[in-house]
């Protein structure tokens, strides 16, 4: 359904944000008046993963902490959830990965940057009782490298800004994002890669091959050349084909055969994101060669 994007400097106060933002989606959700399908919210976060804050001390266990946030975000989106990320969320890579997924699950997204000022966030850090404060050290790396969210980019976009002064959330606004905000289609780099069955490379291989014998004992057997042919490959696959008013010899056709396995053996290999289902089958590669045939061969 939607995707909530905190981001802030550590102990910048977004844990309090998120949680006036799930007390006002709860009791929206919860009114009676409320006309929409039925959703869940969820919050993630470095608490309710038990994520400690040391792990932000060094890159080589912030990654892995980063890689359990966004595992656990996955997780939980569906179109029955309007789901909640608390976290530092401060590269604006990590910020970007976040959208693309929101993409391929076909989300609404939002981006809420909780602002507070450098001494606030050392002010309230210290006075922490809960065993969740940031080593001053570490705290004043993550400051330094934060990279502010943009209303220019489209991964933090729609962005809302709270600033510490502020009483609450802006949940008109961010409710109108997530409820009647554009769902924008998956990107090719975010699509999932549809694989060729194992024996896609033998029925191109095997195909192709029969299709250029089948066509020169067509030309050895006919008394005219060119026109419609209707070519015996099997008992079951007998295509179509237009040839050439003239005569081919076995190298040209076989030069085309290599070409058009050449071509075909990269979506074998890599997979394809085209829409729809490839057809691997002997029909269906036997088309596609008669189609690349009749557009390449010369008059």
């Amino acid at each position: 359904m939607a995707l909530v994007t905190f981001s802030g400097y550590p102990s910048s106060g977004k844990t309090r944000r998120v949680a006036q933002l799930k007390e006002h989606l709860d009791r929206r959700l919860s009114d009676p008046s409320y006309a929409g399908p039925p959703l869940k919210v969820v919050v993630i976060s470095d608490d309710t993963l038990n994520i400690n804050r040391s792990s932000y001390d060094d890159s080589r266990s912030e990654k892995p902490a980063r890689a359990a946030l966004f595992t656990a975000m996955q997780r939980q989106m569906g179109r029955d959830t309007i789901l909640i990320l608390d976290g530092l969320n401060y590269i604006k890579g990590f910020r970007y990965q976040i959208y693309c997924a929101a993409r391929e699950f076909k989300l609404r997204v939002c981006t809420v940057y909780v602002v507070a000022t450098r001494d606030l966030c050392e002010q309230w850090n210290g006075e922490r009782q809960d065993g969740r404060a940031y080593a001053t050290e570490t705290l004043e790396n993550l400051m330094a490298r934060y990279e502010e969210p943009s209303s220019m980019v489209r991964w933090d976009s729609p962005l809302f800004t709270v600033p510490w002064s502020e009483a609450d959330v802006p949940i008109e606004l961010i409710w109108k994002a997530i409820t009647e905000g554009n769902v924008k289609p998956p990107n090719a780099g975010t699509q999932a890669v549809v694989k060729a069955p194992s024996d896609a490379l033998h029925t191109l291989e095997h195909i192709s091959t029969s299709l250029v014998s089948a066509i020169m004992a067509e030309q050895g057997a006919s008394s005219t050349l060119g026109g419609q042919v209707r070519l015996s490959v099997s008992e079951t696959l007998k295509p179509q084909v237009t040839l050439p008013g003239r005569s081919m010899t076995l190298s040209e056709l076989q030069r085309m055969k290599r070409q058009f396995v050449t071509v075909h053996k990269k979506a074998i290999t890599l997979g394809t994101v085209d829409k729809g289902t490839v057809d691997w089958s002997e029909e269906g590669v036997a088309d596609k060669f008669v189609n690349y045939l009749e557009e390449n061969l010369k008059p």
